[in-house]
């Protein structure tokens, strides 16, 4: 096999200090083959999405800070270019598609990584927030970590997939809601809730989506959604789920709101032994409930944080066998401080892919 050229630098999109915009430069080294240490690989970057996480990273908005100067992104799919001499057992390839996702490292052998916690343990590595991240045409990642995209997924979607899809993925398949169940999904329309419909809808779940505008509700309803309620347009939304859900309330809701708001009305609408799965990050919000109605409903609370690695697997299988649908837009590299202020300002629908291959 020829020896792939790998240049000594690239184009890169890079913070340099928290909360600055992020700069696109031209000279950031790529680190080179010989480089590589055992166990780690080169990766060429095709495409990767944009998550509001990276915007809360690069203003350091989190009680986790990031590692600046910052190449942010962690839903990268790209082909592997190079591999670290002496590393054994590798489960990829030179030449082989994978996606790089929020957990870049992790040691695989504490309790968390050996009872499927690992994207929990505290000294693992991120990335976007401690490692660099998928804002660039190389990234160095570990081949233990990568996952290997389906042959059937486009790069695009599969990107989307890595952190989006996995998460509310993540959500709903640990919430002990079972086929035939309510799930409520706050935020239906948006660029979680479109997929979480479609894994609850795969899973047998049945969905009420919660969201504002006519778009979003004819699209909530295409993917499978029971029941549509508007937030803005209802006086009293715990009433109108309860309704919605046979008069008794929802089995669970996945929230990923960034407010305190949407967690604490959910006990109000669950119906006793629901379950609450808290997803959003915000960086200090605080979760409140009511004590007396979470005990006597026997209400469970539960944090879902992205997902591990089997996780991931499943969540992009799901999406290869036709059964989820992203919906994005695609942009390049050099529009992410368009889309860091759309997002900011709440206008981004769906998910936006950043073309990185040129």
């Amino acid at each position: 096999m020829t020896p792939i050229k790998i240049p000594q630098t690239q184009v890169a999109a890079v913070v340099p200090t928290l909360g600055a915009k992020p700069e696109i430069r031209k000279d950031v080294p790529v680190k080179q083959p010989s480089q590589l240490a055992p166990g780690e690989c080169l990766i060429k970057i095709i495409c990767t999405g944009v998550c509001h996480s990276d915007l809360h990273t690069s203003h350091g908005n989190w009680p986790v800070t990031a590692v600046t100067p910052l190449i942010g992104g962690h839903e990268g799919v790209g082909t592997i270019v190079a591999i670290g001499t002496h590393t054994e057992n590798s489960p990829v390839q030179v030449g082989q598609r994978v996606g790089i996702k929020w957990l870049a490292y992790s040691c695989l052998n504490c309790e968390q990584c050996r009872t499927g916690l690992e994207q929990c343990r505290p000294q693992a590595r991120n990335s976007g927030l401690n490692v660099d991240g998928t804002f660039a045409q190389y990234v160095v990642s570990w081949v233990q970590h990568v996952t290997p995209i389906p042959e059937s997924l486009d790069s695009q979607a599969a990107a989307s997939v890595l952190c989006a899809g996995l998460t509310v993925y993540r959500a709903l398949k640990y919430s002990g809601a079972r086929i035939g169940n309510w799930v409520v999904l706050p935020g239906a329309g948006g660029g979680l809730g479109h997929l979480a419909v479609q894994y609850a809808v795969a899973m047998g779940m049945r969905v009420v989506a919660i969201d504002t505008g006519a778009d979003k509700r004819d699209l909530c309803l295409e993917l499978g959604a029971e029941k549509w309620i508007d937030f803005k347009e209802t006086q009293d939304i715990v009433s109108a789920i309860k309704e919605a859900c046979d008069g008794q309330g929802a089995h669970c809701a996945v929230v990923t709101t960034a407010t305190s708001a949407g967690y604490a009305q959910a006990i109000d609408y669950l119906r006793p032994g629901g379950s609450l799965m808290v997803v959003g990050l915000p960086g200090s919000a605080k979760l409140e409930s009511s004590i007396f109605w979470t005990v006597l409903k026997s209400i469970s609370i539960l944090g879902s944080y992205v997902g591990n690695r089997q996780d991931t697997v499943e969540a992009l299988e799901i999406a290869a066998a036709g059964k989820v649908v992203v919906k994005y837009r695609l942009k390049s590299l050099s529009q992410l401080q368009e889309v860091y202020d759309g997002l900011a300002e709440g206008k981004i629908a769906g998910r936006i892919v950043l073309d990185v291959s040129q």
